[in-house]
């Protein structure tokens, strides 16, 4: 099976512009390099919608949720398709939004299988249009898979258009929920707010923290996580870039976040999943050059991790 590249350069859901830029600056990073990378596998650039950014968003609870609705059909329809083709998707997005619509590509090409998700991240990403103090549907990918509204922490009274493109979300591909909140292991997950955290431990989400990972060695918690989705027949993976350190790596990303990974310890981590046999899709998101503080630093870690992921990936599909 040949991977294929699917480029959604949206940035609809994130707070701060730039991250329509990351697949263009990790492709900068592949060609400084000398590498082949995008001569080796075919890539499909799907329709973003960031012109719609001029326009005033009137969803101020989940902003442009109109336009990401659509992104979400697009992108869903594109993974579907690419696995239904035969070839493996990696997903490179703008803003982590997307990765709700990945998700669901997958349980849509694969409607009878258990979904299990790995989600490499600072950040939770659980909020829904009720519970987010920002709007920015950047932090709602898992509520949208998930099918959770999490009323119990509501702070936000929204409209009946948001809550119709809200279910729109939630019900792309049919499906509702994608996948089940006890299939889900956070790493990395260190900025989260009340609401988040409530979903997280209503359910006993597992987060293996950067210091937990380093205190009890990274084989032996991805050997946990791996067990605990055992019963899982499909894996999707994310790489939100802020997961690693912003001082170590880079603040070219939307949402930096100091004391995360390093890179060869998210290698590591993704890696280990990969070998499982397991993965049906594997998403990389949130660089923004715009805000990278050592020229293009994080699009060249990105993209060095994604090439030492690739053989794994290839070997495993």
């Amino acid at each position: 099976m040949a991977i294929k590249i699917l480029n959604m350069n949206s940035e609809l859901g994130a707070g701060t512009r730039g991250a329509s830029l990351g697949t263009a600056a990790v492709k900068i990073a592949s060609l400084n390099k000398r590498s082949d990378y995008f001569k080796k596998h075919p890539m499909k650039v799907l329709p973003d919608l960031n012109d719609e950014l001029v326009n005033d968003t009137n969803t101020p609870y989940a902003k442009n949720i109109e336009h990401i609705a659509k992104i979400y059909e697009t992108t869903a329809d594109a993974v579907k398709e690419t696995i239904d083709g035969g070839q493996f998707p990696v997903v490179l997005s703008g803003d982590h939004s997307t990765a709700g619509a990945s998700i669901a590509g997958l349980k849509m090409a694969h409607p009878d299988k258990r979904v299990g998700v790995v989600w490499v991240d600072a950040h939770g990403d659980l909020h829904s249009p009720y519970s987010s103090p920002s709007g920015n549907v950047h932090g709602m990918p898992l509520a949208t898979a998930l099918g959770h509204d999490n009323e119990e922490r509501k702070i936000n009274d929204i409209d009946e258009e948001t809550k119709k493109y809200w279910e729109q979300l939630k019900n792309v591909g049919g499906i509702c929920p994608k996948f089940n909140p006890e299939d889900l292991v956070f790493f990395g997950v260190r900025d989260t707010e009340e609401p988040e955290d409530f979903i997280m431990k209503k359910h006993n989400i597992p987060n293996y923290r950067v210091e937990e990972v380093r205190y009890r060695g990274l084989d032996a918690c991805v050997d946990e996580a791996i067990e605990k989705l055992s019963d899982c027949d499909i894996i999707y993976v994310t790489f939100d870039v802020d997961s690693m350190d912003c001082d170590l790596i880079s603040k070219g990303t939307g949402t930096p976040v100091s004391k995360g990974f390093d890179d060869k310890e998210v290698t590591h981590i993704m890696k280990k999943f990969i070998e499982t046999g397991k993965v049906g899709c594997f998403e990389m998101v949130e660089v923004n050059p715009t805000l990278d503080e050592k020229q293009n630093k994080m699009a060249e870690t990105a993209f060095d991790v994604l090439e030492e992921l690739t053989p794994a990936i290839e070997n495993n599909i």
